[in-house]
């Protein structure tokens, strides 16, 4: 399959690509890695009149450690950040959610930004992006603005970006102290879209009482979905098989899968129980120690 015919257009710096989209409106889509865009434009689910390849905007390309807040471009390949030290000793939640994106071959050429703005449900770094509490930088024409991850994820493959403006960079907080993560999926064959996936963050104090929790999960809603109830339900408390099991109980009722092709609904909230027991307790251990 090919997909429709395109003009293209090939930026050498963010000013020119943002002049670009400016001119061209919803008539442009921006291409990065392509690993979602090209299949879509092939199977002619999508027919944009104008491609623009962003590959040479090199000035997104980075990976940065500023104080207490770890930056990476939009541009910077999933494997780069894979492989990055920076990011392995200041986040290990990204680090362990990475890994698990499809095969080496896709790292290497998906983008960082890319996977975020696409905003596949059951994909790793919205749902981890979310967990950590992290934001994005969105840039066009006439302004830069930050957009906290809650806020970003609107629905299914939609986010709070304008067909005029380029997600730039994103911002995750780095987690000082005695701080805990796990991010766990499960999914049909190694390298496929999770059938559902769990991630968590977590401090706790000297007497090992859980003193923050973040708590998410993604292939059960629109967009990933954050646990609210966590916070209320742990923190001041130590980790117990019966706060675990009141914690299901939020998680069965705030999640509203849809069946398809791959798992019934059933099915994916019981994934979600399972996965929620698993972060909980290996982020709890992981802070502890």
């Amino acid at each position: 399959m090919k997909p429709p015919k395109f003009d293209y257009y090939k930026p050498t710096t963010l000013s020119e690509a943002l002049d670009l989209l400016e001119e061209i409106g919803d008539d442009g889509k921006i291409i990065a890695g392509g690993q979602s865009l090209v299949p879509i434009m092939n199977m002619r689910l999508a027919s944009p009149k104008c491609i623009i390849d962003i590959n040479g905007l090199n000035e997104l390309d980075y990976i940065k450690h500023e104080g207490n807040v770890l930056k990476i471009g939009t541009l910077t390949r999933q494997s780069k950040v894979e492989k990055s030290e920076i990011v392995a000793n200041a986040c290990g939640l990204l680090l362990e959610a990475i890994t698990q994106i499809g095969h080496v071959q896709t790292r290497n050429r998906g983008t960082f930004g890319g996977s975020i703005v696409h905003a596949d449900p059951s994909a790793e770094l919205p749902l981890a992006l979310l967990t950590m509490n992290g934001s994005v930088q969105i840039a066009s024409k006439d302004e830069v603005r930050n957009v906290d991850a809650e806020d970003f994820f609107i629905t299914y493959l939609t986010t709070d970006i304008m067909p005029t403006e380029i997600l730039t960079e994103v911002s995750i907080p780095i987690i000082e102290g005695r701080s805990g993560y796990s991010f766990q999926e499960i999914a049909r064959r190694h390298g496929d879209f999770a059938l559902v996936a769990a991630s968590c963050l977590m401090t706790v104090d000297d007497q090992n009482q859980i003193s923050s929790v973040r708590l998410a999960l993604g292939g059960v809603e629109a967009i990933p979905l954050l646990i609210e109830d966590a916070e209320d339900i742990l923190v001041g408390e130590i980790l117990s098989d019966s706060l675990i099991d009141k914690l299901l109980e939020s998680v069965e009722m705030a999640v509203e899968p849809e069946s398809d092709l791959h798992a019934a609904a059933e099915y994916r909230t019981h994934l979600a129980k399972i996965l929620t027991k698993r972060t909980l307790t290996q982020a709890y251990e992981r802070a502890r120690r």
